[in-house]
């Protein structure tokens, strides 16, 4: 077993109490891991969750009896459900408990690629919250966009910046979520590539690179704010340690969690300051290896004064009339040639956002302006905002994969099917674009989307 899990974890884990050091390597022999979805509330009429079995800290998360080929499935695409690991759906727990949920907040996930935490930010936070879902690496922040957009939410701005830029926005956001990099020993049932690059000095370097980047971002949670720290490692030099040192010398305090003792959920304090921490290990609850800790910011935070901001000057086109549910609702603005939106209340925000960091994303892209019409954006056709009564063109499985894949779709006879700009969709639930013309259907699906043939 020393050759599948490093000895020196073992050996470290087995000091800490209540740790089954048998149990954790049986478990870890075992082939096969366990798939996870949680289902967007949004979307989620036609996700049949009847005979599934409930994650049990959160009421949209579900365990599936094997792991289909989720490519085959539109409603994959079209953003009803997330492929989420168990544990780290706690998340939606914590923020029950801390009452994070009872007002409009401004949120940052601020290593949030692929964006899994980010979209179950989208639903559990209060609706009329600004979600900010940073990542650094660029070549990832590509996938959290496109995530967030089949998630439908108009209220996330994604930005592509290293942590210490949101220095510049002291005491500006309620609420911080540091899903931290880190050694990744909590994920090696699922990546056994990662049990080769496991190193008690990977773990030290992965230590200080958590604590410069809580460092350099932590001046932005306001006073009194609520710091989610977590990993997916299992070392305590990564999560008990790091909480002592957020108790020493970042001003926080922690805050406890309360969970049922039947989950399975290991709960430890940390040696200093006895801050709780939840710790998942896959021997004793259906998930993976992670750890979670929750704190208030308690030391003394200035910020900027946001009524010196001037707000941009929001555009109110009559466009937008027809192709929003409430169009009243938001605001609206450009990027290059496209209008976004954003919802009202939200004008000094995106101000703030724009001079102060480099966005990638921001609101949901509704489409370009052409001669007193709308060329709709793909997003659009993603958006929990479109309007009610837009026009659908319904599609079996076999034609919406085609439609995925950006194939060619069938002309259409019937007189009273729909004309000009469509939805394509399945099951009722929105896939893209197309166009309805007499003789042929144009297929607007994103071409940087579409799926290989399988």
């Amino acid at each position: 077993m020393s050759n599948i899990i490093p000895p020196a974890l073992v050996r470290r884990l087995g000091n800490l109490a209540g740790f089954d050091t048998v149990a954790f390597e049986a478990i870890h022999e075992q082939e096969g891991g366990i798939t996870s979805i949680r289902i967007n509330p949004a979307k989620a009429n036609n996700v049949d969750t009847a005979s599934l079995e409930r994650v049990p800290w959160c009421d949209k998360g579900f365990y599936l009896a094997q792991r289909p080929v989720f490519t085959l499935d539109p409603l994959f695409h079209a953003g009803c459900y997330y492929v989420q690991e168990a544990s780290s759906m706690f998340i939606a727990h914590a923020i029950s408990k801390l009452a994070l949920d009872e007002r409009p907040l401004v949120a940052l996930d601020l290593c949030a690629a692929p964006g899994g935490k980010s979209t179950l930010l989208n639903t559990y936070l209060h609706p009329d919250s600004l979600l900010i879902a940073n990542e650094l690496i660029k070549t990832r922040v590509t996938t959290l966009a496109d995530n967030l957009v089949r998630w439908g939410h108009t209220n996330t701005v994604v930005t592509n910046n290293d942590p210490s830029a949101f220095r510049h926005l002291p005491g500006y956001v309620d609420m911080l979520l540091v899903d931290a990099p880190c050694s990744g020993s909590g994920m090696f049932r699922k990546d056994h590539a990662a049990i080769a690059e496991w190193s008690e000095g990977a773990v030290m370097l992965c230590s200080e690179r958590q604590r410069r980047i809580l460092a350099d971002s932590l001046p932005t949670l306001k006073e009194e704010g609520i710091l989610l720290y977590s990993t997916c490692s299992y070392s305590v030099e990564e999560n008990e340690e790091i909480a002592d040192w957020l108790c020493d010398t970042q001003g926080m305090e922690p805050i406890g969690i309360p969970i049922d003792e039947g989950w399975g959920i290991e709960q430890t304090l940390s040696e200093k300051h006895a801050c709780p921490g939840y710790r998942f290990y896959p021997h004793k609850l259906r998930g993976e290896g992670f750890y979670l800790a929750a704190f208030r910011k308690v030391a003394p935070q200035s910020s900027f004064d946001q009524r010196k901001v001037k707000t941009e000057k929001a555009l109110a086109p009559m466009v937008l009339t027809n192709w929003l549910a409430e169009s009243d609702a938001f605001f609206s603005f450009t990027v290059g040639d496209d209008l976004h939106i954003l919802p009202k209340g939200r004008e000094a925000d995106l101000r703030i956002l724009r001079d102060m960091l480099y966005l990638r994303n921001a609101g949901t892209r509704v489409g370009r302006p052409a001669k007193g019409e709308l060329i709709p954006a793909h997003d659009l056709a993603l958006s929990n905002a479109q309007h009610p009564d837009l026009p659908q063109l319904a599609l079996d499985k076999e034609y919406a994969l085609e439609y995925l894949r950006k194939g060619n779709l069938p002309a259409m006879h019937d007189p009273n099917g729909p004309k000009g700009w469509a939805l394509a969709s399945y099951k009722g639930t929105p896939l893209g674009w197309v166009k309805v013309l007499p003789a042929r259907i144009n297929n607007y699906y994103p071409k940087e989307w579409r799926i290989a043939t399988l």
